[in-house]
């Protein structure tokens, strides 16, 4: 009677282990599903986060950021129901290819900063383009005074040491896209 008793048992625990892999088998294989669902959309919402965040350091004060229609990754950086600034996307060819770039432009076609989202330049000497010491050169600068220059002015903007090509790459960006907010800007006026 207790053999009889201990056999069923045995079973039973059997049968509960293989209901257990079972389970663990089909949540695994969901989890990876899952995991493969999400990863792409993941990689686009990461980027648009960091944009997010560029855009949020940029123009510190602004309440909202409205897409601009007809203009691709433009923003309008509105505080008090005024727009502040544009946020709008730079690009350029520097040393080591692409330098993408998010830039602050006044309505008045003045800077007031940017920010390098991806960028291949050389360590310690291209890549300091990124830092905030070189950024703010160019706080306050109209288009025309977009222009590198070796020696320090405070007119233009004084190149990296070491890395002309970046600094003019960055500054040729940030130019082009002050060029098209001020032309833009001054669309909206009339």
């Amino acid at each position: 009677m207790s053999h009889d008793a201990h056999g069923h048992d045995a079973g039973n625990s059997i049968f509960k282990i293989g209901i257990n892999l079972t389970i663990a088998c089909l949540l695994s294989g969901a989890i990876i599903a899952g995991v493969y669902a999400v990863t792409a959309p993941v990689a686009a919402q990461e980027r648009e986060n960091l944009k997010n965040r560029a855009m949020k350091e940029l123009v510190a004060d602004a309440q909202t950021f409205k897409p601009i229609e007809g203009k691709t990754e433009w923003y309008a950086a509105v505080k008090d129901g005024q727009t502040v600034a544009y946020v709008v996307p730079a690009e350029s060819k520097g040393y080591g290819g692409a330098i993408k770039m998010v830039t602050a432009i006044g309505p008045d076609g003045k800077v007031i900063s940017y920010k390098i989202l991806f960028h291949n330049e050389t360590p310690g000497l291209g890549d300091k383009a990124a830092e905030p010491k070189f950024a703010k050169r160019f706080a306050g600068k109209s288009p025309q005074d977009l222009e590198v220059v070796k020696t320090p002015t405070d007119k233009n903007i004084q190149a990296l040491t070491g890395a002309t090509i970046t600094s003019r790459a960055v500054t040729k960006g940030i130019r082009e896209a002050a060029e098209e907010v001020a032309k833009y800007a001054a669309s909206q006026k009339k």
